[in-house]
Parts: structure tokens; C-alpha cells; sequence
């Protein structure tokens, strides 16, 4: 005969298996596997032939998608040589023929400094001399020894130009917006700079061989509220 106490036992054991069973010991010592970052590909490798050193982007700082690398042109109503902004997607593309374009990750103007327009690439500098607006002097003090009046800041590292600059104007007068390097990748696909477009030293470097002084800029109009600074 089963007593009502054996019986009892029996079913707060089986309620005790029923709700769960106890983690095995070994599990809860197990470390979860983390993925390795992507491989930078060979293009983001340092450059030493230049003036100036530009070190190496570092693994799992870029996302891969903002990497140069060729695609459909989503804007082939533009002619081959024509560079087109997208500030949304933070792209820029070189157009090609045959409807294809090379495509470079970008940051481009944070809120209130963002603009659009089409514009020509009147020249272009290798290493350039970096002399900041008035205005951006007179919001920040401190690039009063860079400014117009004292001669600009050299070339080379910590010039927020980085390794190349190429200059926009419209109608032959000087926007003072500029497509130019010094991008830190952890930034790159952000929008943080004062309304340039700004990319790795590794993709401007190779821009500036691909383009001609005279080529057509078009930077899109931002869908993003009260980031735009017309130029139309």
C-alpha cells in the first residue's frame, strides 16, 4: 500500500521535473563564440608613399558596406564623371559608363550645416592648405590662428583636410564646400561634419586620380528635417 506521504513525495518530484530541469553545470561555463571582425580590404592597408604617412583602418571600426567597391549607379541619369552625394545613405558615387559607379562611404554636415545643390569641381589639392571661414572662426575661437587673416593651417597630419581636398563652386564663385579627407572611420557614414563631404584619406587619395577639374558635382537634397543648407 502507498501511504499519502510516499505519494506526496513521488508528486513534488515529478512537479519539480515537469517546470524544468536544472542547467547542466558544464553550460553555464561556457563562453558564447564572438565573431571576428570583418577583414579591411587591401586598399585600407597604410600608405607610405605619400608626404605624409596615412596609417591603416583598423578591423571592426567600418562598416563593410561603407567600404569603396563598384555597384549599379542608382543615379545613371547623370553622366559618366559625375559625382553625386546621397547625405542619407552617406554615399558617394563616381559615375561610370554602362550605368555602373564606384561607391565610397562618406560623412556629410550635421544638423544645421548639411546643404545640397550641384556644383562643378573647379580644381583640386593634394595635401591642402586648410583656412576655415570667418563664420566657423567666429563660432570657434580657437582656429583663430588658422584663419584667413593669419594664413591657413599647412598640410599634412591633423589638417582637417586630409590628403586631399577637392573644391566646389557655382556660378565660378567659391561655395566653400569642400569634398576632402581626415574622415576618422569610427565617424565615416555619420553625418558630424560643418556641410563638407568628408571620406577615408585611402578613398579621397583615389577620387582625386579618378576625377577632372570641371567635373559636375550633384549633392542630393536630404530627406532628413532641418539639416539642409540649400545651394540651389
Amino acid at each position: 500500500m502507498i501511504s499519502r506521504r510516499h505519494f506526496l513525495a513521488v508528486g513534488a518530484s515529478a512537479g519539480l521535473v515537469a517546470c524544468g530541469r536544472a542547467p547542466d553545470p558544464v553550460s553555464r561555463n561556457v563562453v558564447p563564440e564572438i565573431a571576428p571582425p570583418a577583414p579591411v580590404p587591401p586598399a585600407y592597408g597604410a600608405l607610405y608613399d605619400e608626404p605624409f604617412p596615412v596609417p591603416a583602418i583598423p578591423p571592426g571600426v567600418v562598416d563593410p558596406k561603407l567600404f569603396r567597391q563598384h555597384v549599379t549607379s542608382p543615379y545613371a541619369q547623370y553622366g559618366p564623371g559625375t559625382v553625386v552625394v546621397d547625405p542619407d545613405a552617406a554615399f558617394l558615387y563616381l559615375n561610370e559608363a554602362d550605368g555602373r559607379a564606384l561607391r565610397y562611404g562618406v560623412s556629410v554636415g550635421a544638423e544645421g550645416f548639411g546643404w545640397a545643390g550641384n556644383a562643378r569641381m573647379q580644381f583640386k589639392r593634394k595635401w591642402p592648405r586648410w583656412t576655415p571661414p570667418d563664420e566657423m572662426v567666429a563660432r570657434q575661437p580657437q582656429y583663430e590662428p588658422y584663419s584667413i587673416a593669419n594664413g591657413g593651417m599647412d598640410g599634412g597630419p591633423g589638417n582637417p583636410l586630409g590628403a586631399r581636398a577637392l573644391y566646389l563652386f557655382q556660378n565660378g564663385i567659391d561655395t566653400l564646400y569642400r569634398i576632402h579627407g581626415a574622415c576618422e572611420p569610427q565617424y565615416l557614414g555619420r553625418a558630424v561634419s560643418s556641410g563638407c563631404v568628408r571620406m577615408l584619406d585611402q578613398d579621397v587619395i583615389d577620387l582625386y586620380e579618378r576625377v577632372e577639374s570641371g567635373s559636375d558635382v550633384v549633392v542630393l537634397k536630404s530627406m532628413k528635417p532641418d539639416r539642409l543648407m540649400s545651394l540651389y
